[in-house]
């Protein structure tokens, strides 16, 4: 993995001021940081991701979103069956039934059977016609259910989207951070050679130099918090956007360019509409309702068809002598036969009302659900609009404070090397500048998070 060496310009940089073609010195570069293991991946050119690209890859590498995918196509197979089921079977099969002979008769031993050889080459048409056929209730049922896992499905994208975002945006500002820190550590160490100079000269105390390596010294470790901040960042996108854990790419910082946020009155709207959390909490009652019933048809009586054509004969042949009453002749043996069922329930010790009653405990639990999700919703939409409002205006306001903070420091160097200014004075705004830029990035990760966590009640905007 390679280190971005890119710095993010600081609006006004001291560094114009205080630049010294003379390298730091050699105390001051003696401590070198501990190099960071690193994953051995694919060389060459590394991949260039943009979220969008980020988003395609998570899903298809996130366990999560991937069961979630199953479940739905689970159902949808369910919906199919439910639906086959309503139709008449058709199977064919064929028997051959052998009879003991008993040597009197041609019938042989078993009396069902009027030969000792008997064949069967049946085509089989069933169906069963109940209450639930009339109904649809099962057919219902699996249509809810499809429909209440399409709406889980698109409940993981976009939860699977937030997890996604913070991680881009996570390594965005870390990269910045990185960019800052190594800019910082440039500056103190200047500072540090200046006031070196300086003190050489007669014209400030040596303890301008202390501070001035304290504070080159506490920014070398920043730097290494933040090397180590961005491959930490780096390594936990990965794991969403590769099948095998590969380091090699870069991504695309478009942190400054959020989408607007969109008047409450429309959000509100879009939550009613697009919301998929309540639109899986009515289909999970509507299936419950077709549960109940269900339940209801299983007290009805039903009524089964079963329709055959075909052979049934002491051979295998369209034409045959009966083996009974072979003086018949040769007789066609192609025909049909229908069986009609009517099963009528009687008595089954409760059986029956107990799965009712369980149907309707399951759909009166179906409308508590629903109605605290309903609730549950409007909090939360409330909620997230709120802080997307407040992250929004943090950015805002943290990117004046930040041109306001690179100012000073400008100034600040100035009034130093004129000596106006003591070296605590510079070290301040310098930190100061630091704390204002990463303090940014950081309000504008968390508007971009609020944006797409506000997005999961109300989809796109």
């Amino acid at each position: 993995m390679r280190l971005p060496s890119v710095r993010r310009p600081l609006g006004c940089l001291w560094l114009a001021v205080l630049v010294i073609s003379n390298p730091p010195v050699a105390h001051a570069q003696s401590d070198q940081l501990p190099p960071l293991a690193r994953l051995e991946g694919p060389s060459g050119a590394p991949l260039v991701i943009t979220l969008s690209d980020a988003l395609q890859r998570a899903k298809q590498n996130d366990a999560q979103f991937q069961s979630s995918v199953a479940d739905a196509e689970i159902a949808r197979e369910d919906r199919v069956q439910a639906k086959a089921g309503l139709f008449p079977s058709i199977s064919q099969t064929t028997q051959f039934l052998g009879n003991s002979p008993n040597g009197v008769n041609p019938n042989g031993r078993f009396v069902s059977m009027d030969g000792v050889e008997m064949y069967r080459f049946w085509g089989v048409a069933h169906q069963e016609i109940s209450a639930n056929l009339l109904t649809l209730a099962p057919l219902h049922k699996a249509q809810a259910s499809e429909a209440a896992a399409q709406a889980q499905l698109e409940v993981a994208q976009r939860g699977l989207a937030v997890t996604v975002t913070r991680s881009y945006y996570a390594l965005v500002a870390a990269e910045r951070k990185y960019a800052a820190s190594q800019l910082a550590v440039q500056q103190a160490s200047r500072f540090l050679e200046l006031s070196q100079q300086q003190e050489r000269g007669g014209q400030v105390p040596h303890s301008d130099v202390v501070r001035a390596e304290i504070q080159f010294r506490q920014q070398q470790q920043s730097y290494a918090d933040a090397t180590l901040a961005m491959a930490n960042a780096r390594l936990g996108l990965a794991v969403l956007l590769f099948p095998t854990l590969n380091e090699n790419f870069t991504i695309v910082d478009d942190l400054s360019a959020a989408p607007p946020l969109p008047p409450f009155a429309d959000a509100r709207a879009m939550g009613a509409k697009n919301n998929p959390v309540l639109r899986a909490a009515e289909e999970t009652l509507r299936a419950a309702g077709e549960d109940v019933h269900t339940a209801q048809n299983a007290f009805y009586p039903t009524f089964v068809v079963d329709a055959v054509y075909g052979i049934e004969a002491n051979e295998f042949a369209l034409h045959s002598a009966i083996a009974a009453e072979p003086q018949l002749g040769i007789l066609p043996n192609l025909g049909y036969f229908i069986t009609l069922n009517l099963n009528v329930p009687v008595w089954d010790w409760g059986g029956l009302r107990s799965k009712l009653h369980q149907s309707e405990t399951r759909r009166r639990q179906a409308q508590v659900t629903l109605s605290q999700t309903q609730r549950q919703l409007l909090s939360s939409l409330y909620s997230l609009y709120n802080e997307a409002l407040t992250s929004r205006a943090a950015a805002e306001n943290l990117q004046h404070v930040a041109e306001l903070a690179s100012e000073n420091l400008r100034l600040t160097a100035l009034r130093y090397q004129a000596g106006e200014s003591s070296a605590l004075e510079l070290v301040d705004a310098q930190n100061t500048a630091v704390q204002t830029r990463n303090a940014l990035d950081d309000a504008q990760v968390r508007y971009r998070v609020a944006l797409v966590e506000l997005q999961t009640l109300t989809g796109g905007f």
